[in-house]
């Protein structure tokens, strides 16, 4: 269990530290799966098969949120109707309109769909009820919203906030670059993106941060929108101008600590969680700051 995009949120500290009751609240909207004529069906499942929909572990919250999606590609779905609509203007001798033939391709999405694939995917999301974080791991901000979004229907109350923070993280990593220097505890890697105002972006992928080719680019104007980083040689990570950390990886010594605990499938699975969550909080803690501290709700 390694998170590998993170959307970050806040809630109130120490906000519903209870789990079973949270679990419960989640219960009234549970994935059902797709009925023969659903086109898709959404719902939480457990974390762990034949587990409880809130996983818990040190006081650290596993929630995971399951879509299934029937595959009824629109090329299809064109086809037979065409094709029905053939054999109407065949028998009855007429052409059909738009509006009929609208008509028909939604009659034919409700005959396919009980002969569609399904596709399974999941999404999920970490609590951290003391110090008032929801991470949720996703690398799109559509599917990050739709766990949201359901996790508000299923609560009663969700007080979560997206986090701010007193520096741009644009601001923030251009000073960075410019000065040749990553705040303290971090280091600037070889990934780097600058953008200008009227859009025009250059990329560096494996590339010195110290050559004046950048600097240059910076003195004309042009912004820093992604850079990697890594954290107290312990996490490696891409933070971009939304302050959305991507392509997060623990390194070698964390894995190998979690690999070397655990007897079974579901104690390396907790020991994953655990060192997980532990490592990404004191990163977050020290991005916070290094980003000049969190704006006051």
């Amino acid at each position: 269990m390694w998170f590998k995009n993170l959307h970050l949120y806040r809630l109130p500290r120490n906000w519903a530290a209870d789990a079973e009751q949270l679990a419960a609240q989640l219960g009234k909207l549970t994935l059902q799966g797709c009925h023969a004529t659903d086109p898709r069906s959404i719902g939480w499942v457990a974390p762990r098969d034949g587990g409880a929909l809130v996983h818990s572990v040190n006081q650290q919250w596993l929630l995971t949120l399951g879509v299934e999606e029937k595959l009824l590609p629109a090329s299809i779905v064109k086809r037979f109707a065409s094709d029905k609509a053939k054999e109407i203007e065949e028998a009855e001798g007429r052409r059909i309109g738009r509006r009929e033939m609208r008509e028909i391709q939604q009659e034919m999405t409700l005959e396919l769909l009980p002969r569609a694939f399904i596709r399974n995917r999941s999404t999920s999301g970490w609590i951290d009820p003391i110090n008032g974080w929801l991470v949720i791991d996703s690398a799109s901000p559509a599917k990050a919203e739709e766990f949201l979004e359901h996790l508000h229907k299923s609560l009663d109350a969700l007080p979560v906030k997206v986090l701010k923070v007193t520096q741009s993280p644009s601001a923030a990593m251009t000073g960075w670059v410019a000065d040749g220097e990553a705040p303290v505890g971090f280091t600037l890697d070889q990934d780097l993106e600058l953008r200008s105002t009227d859009k025009a972006s250059v990329r560096y992928v494996n590339h010195t941060l110290e050559g004046e080719e950048i600097r240059q680019h910076i003195a004309t104007g042009k912004i820093v929108t992604r850079l990697a980083m890594t954290w107290n040689d312990r996490i490696s990570f891409v933070l971009n101008d939304q302050l959305q950390i991507k392509r997060l990886a623990f390194l070698d010594i964390l894995k190998e600590q979690a690999e070397s605990q655990g007897e079974n499938a579901d104690e390396r699975f907790d020991i994953d969680f655990t060192l997980m969550t532990g490592e990404v909080a004191r990163l977050l803690d020290d991005l916070v700051t290094a980003l000049g501290g969190e704006v006051a709700a």
